[in-house]
């Protein structure tokens, strides 16, 4: 018979326990979140009558916890952690299966264990909601952020394209009067070079939506096979194996034709630059009940973790001086969202980037 003390001593390791799993919790870091855990199922490994033998294994989602000497071959409590009334792990308590039986564990620590599952759901579900409100929160602020930047090159745009529309047409001028071979050369270099500045400016006033738009009804497919031909030379140049999936053959979308010219061309050619050779670019298109989907898969190195809210910013690149000038998905992120469509990333597994685009279906 379990004389009073012993009861008592275990019903004050059972309260010391539900004390410390309380600590624990207040005092999380959701960043650290498997420290914390971690630190639950020790105090309930001290918690149990024997403790000497006790073990204790903790899962859920991405969480795998157990102390040292936990193997399957044990009697055990379990009880289930429920995160927004779903079952999403358990915690299971036990001894070794050669030295105890079930009826060794006591009720209390039944309710004991139900208690510690109950607040581990609970403080797993403040972790989401926390992670929520943090998504949401870097989402408005990357739209702000893309607002002022808006509004900004929208003015530097219309601020550039005078004068430059004055350096074309002097050096033009110039062109006519002047007979020598060299200053010919440099007059022409000046050209070139103004050329692509304001190809500079065409991007930073679709990236601002400046630009105006000639909506009509598109058929999306023979666009892309348009982009892909344009694009041939670097496919085969890099030997790219290129698969494509069209859900129907008539998918028609109500847009500006050379402005989604220019999306399908900024993500094919991102695909293609940063795919390895013999990769695999994948071209999914689909029409859905409300909205049509384009999805293109490549194999290439991904987007790093530190630059995932960066994607779409204007003059941010990842390619190396000179060979990207950071607006190409700023612009396609502006036309787009001209168009009340959407796109995100996402890895692909095992290696490489998915851009996923939503349009609204026609009427």
């Amino acid at each position: 018979m379990v004389s009073t003390e012993a009861k008592l001593k275990e019903r004050i390791k059972e309260l010391t326990c539900l004390y410390e799993v309380t600590s624990i919790i207040v005092n999380s870091d959701y960043s650290q979140l498997h420290t914390s855990l971690e630190a639950i199922t020790f105090c309930l490994k001290k918690a149990w009558q024997f403790e000497d033998d006790t073990e204790v294994l903790l899962q859920s989602g991405d969480y795998d916890i157990k102390t040292d000497g936990y193997h399957n071959e044990m009697v055990y409590l379990k009880s289930n952690i429920r995160v927004f009334n779903e079952v999403s792990g358990f915690i299971k308590v036990g001894y070794p299966k050669k030295k105890y039986k079930q009826t060794d564990f006591l009720v209390e620590e039944e309710k004991l264990l139900e208690n510690v599952a109950l607040a581990v759901g609970n403080l797993l579900e403040r972790k989401q909601v926390h992670d929520s409100e943090a998504a949401i929160k870097r989402q408005v602020e990357r739209a702000d952020r893309l607002h002022i930047l808006g509004e900004i090159t929208a003015g530097i745009a219309h601020e550039i394209n005078t004068p430059l529309a004055n350096i074309l047409g002097f050096t033009e001028l110039l062109k006519e009067r002047i007979t020598d071979t060299d200053a010919l050369r440099d007059l022409n270099k000046i050209v070139d070079n103004a050329i692509f500045s304001r190809e500079v400016v065409k991007k930073l006033m679709f990236f601002a939506c400046e630009m105006p738009q000639q909506m009509n009804v598109i058929q999306v497919i023979p666009l892309i096979e348009d982009v892909l031909n344009l694009l041939g030379p670097s496919i085969r140049t890099k030997n790219i194996q290129l698969v494509k999936s069209f859900s129907h053959q008539d998918i028609a979308l109500r847009a500006d034709n050379v402005q989604l010219t220019q999306v399908l061309f900024n993500l094919i050619m991102n695909a293609i630059y940063f795919s390895p050779k013999g990769g695999k670019i994948e071209i999914n298109l689909k029409k859905g009940t409300k909205y049509i989907t384009l999805r293109i898969t490549d194999e290439g190195s991904g987007i790093a973790l530190e630059n995932e809210d960066k994607v779409f910013e204007p003059f941010f690149t990842t390619k190396p001086l000179g060979e990207g000038s950071g607006l190409g998905l700023s612009v396609v992120h502006g036309i787009i969202s001209s168009h009340k469509g959407t796109i995100t990333h996402g890895k692909n597994h095992p290696q490489g980037t998915i851009f996923t685009i939503s349009f609204p279906k026609l009427p």
